[in-house]
């Protein structure tokens, strides 16, 4: 009998704040975390100057040298959030966590770059010295699923999900379907990002990157004709998923339930992305949690601010629900946190689901004729009473996801 899957702890350190809380109060100010990065004027090349980083986010005290010595930035997010996720579920001291009921599934779209420079250098400088014990933990693609299972001695399955801007929703995904098949009791779930100038630098060199130097609060403008880019933030997002008759038997608190997840790949272009896939796994998504088009209330979209992007997935979305839902992209106020996004914009949409209140696009005030014709929300809030919502992410290497949430 397949199990019920449930949100019982949610902590961010995002452009928006460093909690649950503070973020989402920071978005009912209407207001984008965009800013001027005049370090970005050192890169010879580098188009854009904007950035979007975390806010308010303080290393705890007992973070010290012994325990981060493998940790670089992107693995530190993802181990201080998901202690902070498991305080809110109430499970940070349980036994359940080191009893091999508990996993990890955790992504990013790379280690940190402090430590793959280091690699670099061995490869150009032909020297060691920028090499220590802790280089490849830090470098290594799955440093931030290890780091949580290493801090919190989790002895359960171990997700990596690297899998660029899906990162964060694939792992939520994978979860799902490990405690609902069975497999795990818990599950420690999210994806990260450190900021840094190469991230920046993949997209200026696609010309992807908005380069409204002089307007920071103009840009990103998901879906508007005049937008001309995304902006690259940083962060973390963690959740703790449980089996719904587990939380229910320790009286602990509940956010959603994840009622839907699909997953597919394009198989056409490595960056090009494909309406028709991005179609079937709405669809798909829907099918897994048994619903039909018109039960959803809401959907955050990917949302990136590029022309492609948008014109495709808007498209996409067309398809499934033609004009009928209401959609907004919440990268109009982080920018997009790469490996990140998923798993802060689906806490962001579960607290909006929660509070009946849900969020405009930024800087959308003119649809560009070429998205598809969809329920933008502009210009201001909406107030909607649903009981359930999609949130969408889509990556490069033509990765597609789906996550549907219900109000319990």
């Amino acid at each position: 009998m397949e199990k019920r899957v449930v949100v019982t702890g949610m902590a961010l350190a995002s452009p928006l704040g460093s909690s649950v809380e503070s973020s989402f109060e920071r978005l009912h100010t209407l207001e984008n975390c965009i800013e001027y990065d005049s370090s970005l004027e050192d890169y010879k090349g580098m188009h854009t100057r904007l950035v979007s980083r975390v806010k308010d986010f303080e290393l705890p005290t007992d973070f010290n040298r012994k325990v981060t010595r493998a940790m670089g930035d992107v693995a530190i997010l993802s181990v201080v959030t998901a202690k902070q996720a498991l305080s809110d579920a109430g499970l940070l001291d349980n036994e359940i966590i080191s009893n091999g009921q508990t996993g990890v599934s955790y992504g990013s779209c790379c280690g940190s770059i402090d430590a793959i420079s280091g690699f670099y250098s061995v490869c150009v400088n032909h020297e060691l010295k920028n090499l220590n014990s802790g280089s490849y933990i830090k470098m290594m693609s799955h440093t931030s699923a290890v780091n949580i299972s290493l801090y919190f001695k989790t002895h359960g399955r171990l997700i990596p999900t690297s899998t660029a801007c899906t990162s964060g929703s694939m792992a939520i995904g994978y979860a799902y379907e490990t405690i609902k098949s069975g497999i795990q009791t818990v599950m420690i779930v999210g994806g990260a990002e450190e900021q840094s100038p190469s991230n920046i630098g993949v997209f200026d060199t696609l010309f992807a990157t908005s380069v409204k130097n002089n307007t920071p609060n103009l840009t990103p403008a998901p879906f508007d004709k005049d937008r001309d880019g995304l902006v690259i933030g940083d962060g973390a997002g963690t959740l703790i998923l449980e089996e719904y008759e587990h939380a229910k038997a320790r009286g602990a608190k509940i956010y959603a339930e994840i009622k839907g997840f699909a997953t597919n790949t394009d198989g056409t272009h490595i960056t090009n992305p494909n309406p028709e896939m991005m179609t079937v796994v709405m669809q798909q998504a829907l099918n897994n949690a048994d619903l039909s088009a018109d039960d959803i209330g809401y959907i955050n979209a990917h949302g990136t601010g590029t022309i492609n992007g948008d014109i495709a997935e808007s498209q996409a979305t067309y398809n499934v629900f033609n004009n009928k839902v209401p959609i907004s992209s919440l990268k109009s106020y982080t920018g997009h946190t790469l490996g990140a996004c998923g798993a802060i914009e689906a806490i962001m949409s579960i607290e909006m689901m929660n509070h009946n209140w849900f969020c405009p696009t930024l800087n959308l005030n003119n649809v560009d004729e070429r998205c598809g014709e969809l329920d933008y929300i502009m210009h201001k809030p909406r107030i909607i009473e649903t009981d359930y919502i999609m949130s969408n992410n889509f990556a490069f290497g033509g990765i597609n996801t789906s996550l549907i949430f219900k109000r319990l």
